[in-house]
């Protein structure tokens, strides 16, 4: 504790509990009102401070940092506008369930309201996003104001690490003058040891985690689910737990269940067991006849619902029983059909279902063994049967995906599915680019080295990963912001998360996406992981042409409105921020663009071209698999 004055003392005992708590990373708004506890927080050594200068660059560079470590962060800003602008991300941690820690400093109450400087209304400023909301007061440093300040440190971690949902907090910490550590004497009147000094080596109040075992009952009892299934599927979304892979193949074998698996599942690559993981389902359900031919009677779902439509669509016509298995306490439900939201531990779920289905299937089982499901769409695999309707469907598409983007078709082939498209967009089919985006992320699939951190934008960049990004075993992180779906701040984000992880990264985003966080290039100055920023330009908005907008408006308002066109130069942000820069021509050139460390790599491509891409190869898919025996 710091007794050079009584706010120095203040501050400082809420940093120690910080410390004491866990928290290891703080990222700062530089400002005068938050000087004590800058301070505190720059002094304490179990601590890393990030300095950021732009608020909602600094709150995305928390989030993604937050998100890639899995602990709390915690994020300072002086008062007025400065906290306004971290509302996006507190949004964003709100809706992904990621831990911040918000601290903002304030105007003390008599300053409020009066027409004094840099004041706004900071009380409950975020609302319903925030776990928690305290204002945290004006106090002298005595005994009671040193424990009320280490109390709310430690309730603030607690409540940011969930009870049982994680999720951003909001502290408002007002301060009178003197805000610099100049010394007072006799500032500091608190004499009780344990305000002075808390406890050393713990936090005042440690605060136990839920357990989140599944009882016996629930293991049980779901197991008779399963094993009374006929047809099942496991759809694995957005977790950032690489523990869950191996329970989750596990179970995968021992059900006959194929895993459904979007990308940031972390299912998709990595060094376990993918002979049941299914890729293509975002591509393969778009055929209605195939769709209907593999409706399940049961769905076993893991983390977030994925981003594909055509999967919620089946899912939701499915009529299937859907069991969610959700730790956070969150209502991740979007269909509106789930038959049960268990609040247990992922992985021991998987694993205690696993064991109990082969112990039925070997031995009978109270409940009678298992059904055989050696005939129609299933046959025999090494535990339990295995659904060859969408394993076969899965290799099928992979090759044809496979040939279709190793060798993608010439523009002149693009554009005679697409004319109009192409037309419209005023392009000439001559200029289409060379590089497609769904080339692009299955080339990026095949270029990902094990221990990388992978951070995509919304918008098209996530869902033509779910689409074409091919299963591999190299370990990659999958990380995202896909609780509000923004692009804002994406750049903040994924550099915030290579901080924190200190892993190789890959940040994905488009050019209107980088146009949106371009100052948060500034963060990289301090980072010393390589952050590959690969920017695809296609000149605006590439989404929207997928959408009914495209049709329903005329190309001069779906270019003005949605199109947008902005004309900004990758080539000369990355000499603003006095980053590398390179051009990506051919995608053969990509494993050396990325090798090459830190930098922007600008991918140019057409948007009307992009969608002639798409369908060809979902026409090419649909073709070659067929529709399922029934």
């Amino acid at each position: 504790m710091d007794a050079t004055n009584g706010n120095t003392a203040l501050a400082s005992a809420f940093v120690e509990e910080l410390a004491r708590g866990g928290l290891r990373r703080a990222v700062i708004s530089p400002g005068s009102r938050s000087t004590p506890l800058a301070v505190a927080l720059w002094r304490e050594s179990e601590i890393e401070v990030t300095v950021v200068v732009d608020e909602r660059s600094a709150a995305f560079f928390a989030l993604g940092a937050a998100q890639a470590s899995g602990e709390p962060v915690a994020l300072l800003c002086t008062s007025g506008t400065a906290l306004a602008n971290y509302h996006p991300a507190v949004v964003e941690a709100d809706e992904s369930g990621l831990p911040l820690v918000v601290l903002s400093a304030d105007r003390p109450p008599e300053l409020r309201g009066i027409g004094a400087g840099q004041t706004i209304d900071q009380i409950k400023a975020f609302g319903e996003s925030v776990r928690w909301f305290c204002e945290v007061g004006t106090h002298e440093a005595d005994d009671a104001g040193l424990l009320h300040m280490r109390s709310v440190a430690c309730r603030a971690l607690a409540r940011a690490r969930g009870e049982i949902r994680p999720g951003p907090v909001h502290l408002n910490l007002p301060w009178r003058e003197p805000l610099s550590p100049l010394p007072v004497q006799g500032a500091v009147t608190a004499t009780d040891p344990l305000a002075l000094h808390g406890r050393e080596g713990r936090p005042l109040t440690a605060v136990t985690r839920v357990d989140l075992e599944p009882s016996a009952f629930v293991l049980d009892e779901v197991a008779g689910h399963i094993g009374d299934a006929i047809a099942g599927v496991i759809v694995a979304g957005r977790q950032t737990d690489p523990e869950l892979r191996e329970p989750l193949a596990h179970l995968a074998r021992a059900s006959g269940f194929p895993i459904l698996a979007e990308p940031t599942s972390q299912m998709r690559l990595g060094p376990h067991d993918r002979s049941y993981v299914v890729s293509t389902y975002d591509t393969l359900l778009r055929d209605e006849h195939w769709a209907k031919g593999v409706v399940p009677e049961l769905v076993l779902r893991f983390g977030e619902l994925p981003t594909s439509k055509p999967l919620r669509a089946w899912l939701a016509a499915s009529g299937a029983d859907q069991i969610v298995v959700d730790p956070t306490g969150s209502w991740n439900e979007p269909t509106n059909r789930a038959t049960a939201i268990i609040r247990a531990d992922p992985t021991e779920c998987a694993s205690g279902w696993a064991v109990r289905l082969e112990k039925a299937s070997s031995e009978g089982g109270a409940g009678g063994p298992l059904p055989s499901r050696t005939a129609g769409r299933f046959v025999q695999g090494p535990s339990r049967p295995a659904p060859d309707a969408w394993l076969e469907a899965e290799a099928t598409a992979r090759a044809v995906i496979a040939e279709e983007l190793d060798a993608p078709a010439t523009p002149s082939e693009l554009a005679a599915s697409s004319i109009a498209d192409i037309a419209a967009s005023g392009s000439a089919i001559e200029e289409a680019a060379p590089i497609t985006e769904p080339a692009l992320h299955f080339a990026l699939g095949r270029a990902h080295q094990g221990g990388d951190l992978v951070y995509t934008a919304s918008s098209m960049p996530i869902r033509d990963q779910e689409t074409f990004l091919a299963p591999g075993d190299a370990d990659v992180l999958f990380l995202c912001n896909r609780g509000a779906n923004g692009i804002d701040g994406l750049i903040s984000s994924g550099i915030g998360a290579a901080d924190a992880s200190g892993r190789p990264t890959t940040i994905v985003t488009g050019d209107l996406g980088l146009l949106h966080d371009l100052g948060g290039l500034a963060a990289l100055r301090d980072v010393l992981t390589p952050v590959r920023i690969i920017v695809i330009d296609n000149g605006g908005g590439g989404i929207f042409h997928f959408l009914p907008q495209r049709e329903a408006l005329d190309g001069e308002e779906f270019e003005a409105l949605l199109g947008t066109p902005r004309g900004v130069s990758v080539e000369r942000a990355a000499a603003l921020f006095n980053l590398t820069y390179r051009r990506l021509e051919a995608l053969a050139d990509l494993p050396e663009a990325l090798a090459a460390g830190t930098g922007l790599i600008e991918v140019r491509t057409d948007r009307a071209t992009n969608v002639a891409a798409h369908r060809r190869v979902t026409a090419r898919v649909l073709t070659a698999v067929g529709a399922p025996d029934r």
